[in-house]
């Protein structure tokens, strides 16, 4: 008894790799797009140019937020803050700020200056 299969087509490179070439274009042309986008928040882009003062951060640290975070930043109802400055960007913590889109995290509005002081006290946790 003879069993004869099929003979396997090749596929070239070009069937292959370039929907995969297209398909990474395409995410890093997106994900330029996004960081582009944050760049031109103009409250984040204020902020950014300021220079904070910890010592003041710290104050509207514990008028706004030892509540939740508790007064050493160790987390209470909300989580630590300690070294949140070596896990998110000071973009990713001035959208959490400000946001308010991680309940049960209120919104909170402070002014440029007021935000970079307490990026700068955060940087200090």
């Amino acid at each position: 008894m003879d069993i004869r299969l099929p003979k396997l087509r090749q596929t070239s490179w070009q069937q292959i790799g370039l929907p995969i070439l297209t398909c990474l274009t395409i995410c890093l042309v997106a994900i330029v797009g996004w960081y582009s986008l944050r760049e031109s928040n103009p409250y984040t882009t204020s902020v950014l140019a300021k220079t904070g003062d910890p010592t003041l951060g710290h104050a509207i640290f514990q008028i706004n937020c030892s509540g939740c975070h508790g007064l050493d930043a160790s987390g209470r109802v909300g989580p630590s803050l300690r070294d949140i400055s070596k896990r998110k960007s000071p973009h990713s913590l001035i959208e959490q700020v400000t946001s308010g889109n991680t309940p049960p995290m209120p919104q909170f509005q402070p002014s440029p200056q007021e935000m970079a002081d307490l990026l700068s006290y955060l940087e200090t946790l």
